[in-house]
């Protein structure tokens, strides 16, 4: 397990990577934006006086809530947007494993974009989870990275098996290997609890999920024979 996170951590700074990466944060700084100038008109819709001040207040103050609320919105946003790319990145991962070896299959669209949406909610939900729980000293933390091992550690599991079994099939074997994906998912709450480093959370949770899935998948097959 070690091995297999050093490895996807090594990858994710490799060129099809990267270039996964600098999309998803393109693409998230153009949804920040979208949301900052919608809620900029929403907010000046309310103001009954055209003055001029009032205005620049409330342009600023819309301005300071979404910075205030940007380690909030960017990790799930960028985890939406790079949901589309993962199997694309998966690929990759599969490719440097085992080039001779079979190759999963692409999600189909909706799919795609129904875990890609499932995990942006679970980034979210339990980004709100941490910030409700900061009045709470010495809890919100534990909590935090528990709740994100728990989670992530299915979530990616459950992708990388879909490439090669139904979704019934995947969540038999996330619950066969509850244990093992939950101390899996610690590596990925890692990456999740650092400012900055949490952008990087999809690649490295596909490339170190796909590997996982990979060692599950061949112990099976070891013992079945």
């Amino acid at each position: 397990m070690l091995q297999a996170a050093l490895d996807a951590a090594r990858q994710i700074f490799s060129p099809p990577f990267r270039n996964v990466l600098f999309k998803s944060l393109g693409l998230t700084f153009v949804l920040l934006v979208l949301a900052w100038t919608g809620l900029d008109k929403v907010a000046l819709s309310f103001l009954t006086v055209d003055n001029y001040w009032l205005r620049t207040i409330v342009t600023f103050a819309t301005g300071a809530g979404l910075v205030f609320g940007l380690a909030f919105l960017i990790a799930p946003i960028s985890i939406l947007v790079a949901g589309f790319f993962l199997d694309d990145l998966a690929d990759v991962v599969e490719e440097e494993i085992d080039p001779l070896g079979p190759r999963g299959r692409p999600l189909p669209p909706g799919q795609a974009m129904i875990m890609a949406l499932r995990f942006a909610l679970v980034s979210a939900g339990v980004n709100l989870v941490a910030l409700l729980l900061l009045l709470v000293p010495g809890v919100n933390a534990i909590v935090f990275v528990l709740a994100n091992a728990y989670l992530f550690g299915r979530e990616y599991f459950a992708f990388a098996a879909t490439r090669y079994c139904s979704l019934e099939e995947a969540r038999e074997l996330t619950r066969r290997h509850a244990t093992t994906l939950f101390l899996a998912g610690l590596f990925i709450a890692g990456f999740v609890a650092v400012p900055g480093l949490n952008l990087f959370t999809p690649l490295f949770g596909v490339a170190f999920m796909v590997r996982m899935h990979k060692t599950l998948a061949a112990r099976a097959m070891a013992r079945a024979r």
